[in-house]
C-alpha cells in the first residue's frame, strides 16, 4: 500500500507525510527503510522521545497542536511546524528559532471544518497576523503555506467544499502578501479519509498515518 501511494502522489508532484503518531521507533524504521522521510507528530513529548532513535535525516513536521511553552524543545531540529494559529505562538517559534540559529518553516493553520473542537485561524485572523509590526520584524521564521482539516463526515461534497475554501485562502494570501515569496507555495490537506480529494483540490502535501501504519497502537 506505501509503494502505490507513494507512488501516485509523487506523480502528482504532492509530497507525503507519514503521521507515525502512537506508532513504534521500529515501525518507523521499517518505512524510513522503504524511502520515506517525511514523518508528521501531534505531541512534541512523543516527538522527543522517538527523535533520539531514528535516522538523523528524517524531516520532522509537527502537525498537532502546539503549545508556546513547548516550542523551545523543537527548536533545534524541526523541519516544519504545520500548526501556526497564533501570532503569540509565531512570536514564540521566532524567539526560540533565533536562539538555535536557524530558520523554521511554518504553516498558517486555519478552521475550516464544522467542529468547534479544531484549531485554527479564521481570515480576519490570518490577515492582523500578516499586517502586525510583530510579523514583519522576524527573521527566523518563514511561513510557506496553509494547513487545514476537513469536517469528519462521509459527504464527500462537504469536504470537497471546505478544501476548496482553504486552497482560495492560500490563493489570496499568496497574491496579497506572498507575491514575490517562492517559497509561499504548500497547502498542507488531506488524511487517511480524504486525501484523494484533497490532491483533486490543490494540496501540496498530505498527512497518513493509518493507510501506512494500520490502526493507532
Amino acid at each position: 500500500m506505501y509503494e502505490a501511494l507513494l507512488e501516485s502522489l509523487r506523480s502528482r508532484g504532492v509530497t507525503l507525510v507519514a503521521v507515525s503518531k502512537t506508532h513504534p521507533v521500529e515501525q518507523i524504521l521499517e518505512i524510513y527503510r522503504r524511502g520515506q522521510r517525511d514523518f508528521g507528530e501531534n505531541r512534541v513529548q512523543e516527538l522527543l522521545q522517538k527523535a533520539p532513535h531514528l535516522p538523523a535525516d528524517i524531516r520532522w513536521h509537527l502537525i498537532g497542536h502546539l503549545q508556546t511553552n513547548k516550542v523551545r524543545y523543537i527548536a533545534p531540529f524541526i523541519h516544519m511546524i504545520h500548526s501556526v494559529d497564533s501570532l503569540r505562538l509565531l512570536e514564540e517559534i521566532e524567539k526560540q528559532a533565533r536562539k538555535a540559529n536557524r530558520v523554521i518553516d511554518c504553516l498558517l493553520q486555519f478552521h475550516i471544518a464544522e467542529e468547534e473542537t479544531k484549531f485554527g485561524l479564521s481570515e480576519t485572523e490570518a490577515e492582523t497576523l500578516l499586517q502586525s509590526p510583530q510579523y514583519r520584524a522576524m527573521r527566523h521564521v518563514r511561513i510557506c503555506g496553509v494547513m487545514g482539516m476537513a469536517t469528519m463526515t462521509d459527504n464527500a461534497q462537504k469536504v470537497r467544499t471546505e478544501f476548496q475554501h482553504l486552497r482560495s485562502l492560500f490563493e489570496r494570501l499568496r497574491t496579497t502578501y506572498f507575491a514575490e515569496a517562492p517559497y509561499f507555495r504548500e497547502i498542507s490537506m488531506g488524511m487517511s479519509s480524504d486525501w484523494e480529494i484533497a490532491v483533486e483540490e490543490g494540496s501540496t502535501m498530505v498527512r497518513i498515518g493509518s493507510l501506512i501504519f494500520g490502526p493507532r497502537c
